[in-house]
């Protein structure tokens, strides 16, 4: 049957809407290669109807279709991945966790590292002089300074106003929410709500 490889990968992205799954490079060349042997067979029979034989005309615009099915769910699949590493660039700034960098090809790191250089190069250029972080504050915070809960051992943290803090493993602390911001996304504090 034609596009159940290309459907079936539309399917896995389904099934896993809150992480990425490891990059399926056997079923997008499984599906590459449907749609090569779909296209010469095609080339054939159109050669065949210049010809004078038009039997094969609904044999062509089969596969055609089959073609084009096969075409949108590989960029569906391919922009959906590239969605959602777009979002991991938000959510875990410009340094992946290896647990999701394992399940990205090599293109997709490269896509990765090239949007965040330009998004690292756009928020320098905006602000003052010292540039704009844009990945800092998603939600419009509530208070300036947050309580957080160390949960591995880290080692001295110096704060922006020259103080230095000794993060240990299960300490609390009341931090100012954009310094610890990015230590809170690498899963080094959590954030404790009441």
């Amino acid at each position: 049957m034609f596009c159940e490889k290309a459907f079936e990968l539309i399917k896995e992205l389904r099934r896993s809407p809150d992480s990425l799954p490891l990059f399926n490079d056997d079923a997008v060349r499984q599906v590459l290669e449907e749609m090569r042997a779909l296209f010469e067979q095609n080339q054939r029979d159109v050669n065949a109807h210049i010809g004078g034989d038009a039997s094969f005309l609904s044999g062509v615009h089969l596969r055609h279709t089959a073609l084009e099915r096969n075409k949108r769910c590989l960029l569906a699949y391919l922009y959906n991945r590239l969605t959602r590493i777009r979002q991991m660039r938000w959510e875990f700034g410009s340094i992946l966790p290896p647990e999701v960098k394992y399940n990205l090809c090599e293109p997709e790191i490269l896509w990765f590292n090239k949007y965040s250089k330009c998004l690292a190069n756009y928020m320098k250029s905006i602000g003052d002089n010292h540039g704009l972080n844009l990945t800092q504050d998603s939600k419009p915070p509530k208070s300036l300074y947050i309580e957080v809960r160390c949960l591995v051992d880290y080692g001295k943290f110096e704060l922006d106003d020259g103080e230095s803090i000794l993060l240990k493993k299960n300490s609390q602390h009341l931090l100012p929410r954009a310094q610890c911001e990015p230590l809170i996304r690498q899963g080094i504090l959590q954030h404790i709500t009441q």
